[in-house]
């Protein structure tokens, strides 16, 4: 399907306005919950604040990735610098991603989703899969295998060893030649945003008089960072069409409050509509659905209720 089949050059053009003030509202909200996550265990510290907090920074986590993923599509700001300063600087470096390299990645996922030429194909590619297999995959990242494993594969690719990529597929890099100097260059290149967003963010919490509190920070990425995103991904692609149609090889699933602080913060729930026009505005999405399916052009879709939803499909009979 093409959207120019179904929306007017009018509405196109609308739904595709970006504006700086949401952009910046997504990231002070996005920020803002960050802080609030600290300040609520600084204030009343015991198990019940704790797992709050890492619940809601693990969907923070996923919040500044999805932030990076609309700034790579330079739809998060206006203007090209703003995506790519903000987008790396407040979005991408605190949570261990790259906004140059993913959106290399990213563009070729889009270019060829649904196809076996996508670099994100083995993230779905099995499903729907046995439910013991999926609770084996959910308990690796509720003891914080799935983290671990992320974080040996950021190393390798950050040092140069092998290529970058957001799924699991490793591709090595030949390292004929390559000396100790060259390796610290690309890791230096690499990594100094890493390093130093998240050096700010401990001396924050420092001069607060609660530098523990980063911990929190490291082990919602390690734990339930691992388990929203794989809902999110389970719920974009999984189970649908090996097809280049958009509407057969991408899915939307509703979310609800809990869902967006968790799997889908800011819209990104909305993902057929992403895959349709994929530089429209998150804050835009829903006005697109909605037109969308004003027009009838979702009854042949993959359209889920829940991720509850989502996660039954998942699974074989």
């Amino acid at each position: 399907m093409k959207v120019s089949d179904v929306l007017s050059k009018e509405e196109i053009q609308d739904l595709m306005h970006t504006s700086d003030l949401r952009g910046f509202m997504a990231l002070f909200t996005t920020w803002g919950l960050i802080a609030a996550s600290f300040i609520l265990v600084a204030y009343y510290p015991n198990i019940f604040t704790i797992f709050i907090a890492l619940i809601i920074l693990g969907g923070r986590h996923l919040a500044l990735a999805i932030l990076m993923h609309d700034a790579s599509h330079y739809s998060l700001f206006k203007t090209k610098k703003l995506n790519d300063i903000i987008g790396d600087w407040f979005c991408a470096f605190p949570t261990w991603q790259d906004l140059r390299r993913y959106r290399h990645h990213h563009l070729t996922h889009h270019k060829f989703t649904g196809t076996d030429k996508d670099p994100d194909m083995d993230l779905v590619a099995n499903f729907p899969i046995s439910k013991n297999s999926l609770m084996r995959k959910f308990l690796r990242d509720l003891f914080g295998i799935s983290g671990f494993k992320r974080v040996y594969g950021l190393i390798l690719m950050d040092l140069g060893f092998i290529n970058y990529t957001v799924s699991s597929t490793v591709v090595k890099i030949d390292q004929t030649g390559r000396t100790l100097k060259n390796i610290s260059s690309v890791a230096f290149n690499n990594l100094y945003g890493v390093i130093v967003t998240n050096i700010i963010l401990f001396l924050i919490l420092k001069f607060f008089n609660h530098p523990e509190l980063y911990a929190l920070w490291i082990v919602s990425y390690i734990f339930t960072f691992s388990i929203f995103v794989r809902i999110r991904s389970i719920a974009e692609h999984a189970c649908t069409q090996l097809n280049l149609d958009p509407t057969k090889n991408t899915r939307t699933t509703y979310a609800n409050l809990l869902a967006r602080v968790t799997v889908a913060p800011h819209y990104v729930n909305y993902h057929l509509e992403h895959h349709l026009l994929m530089t429209v505005p998150h804050f835009q999405f829903k006005k697109f659905h909605e037109l969308l399916l004003s027009r009838g052009a979702f009854s042949e879709a993959y359209l889920a209720k829940n991720y509850w939803e989502v996660l039954s499909l998942a699974v074989k009979d």
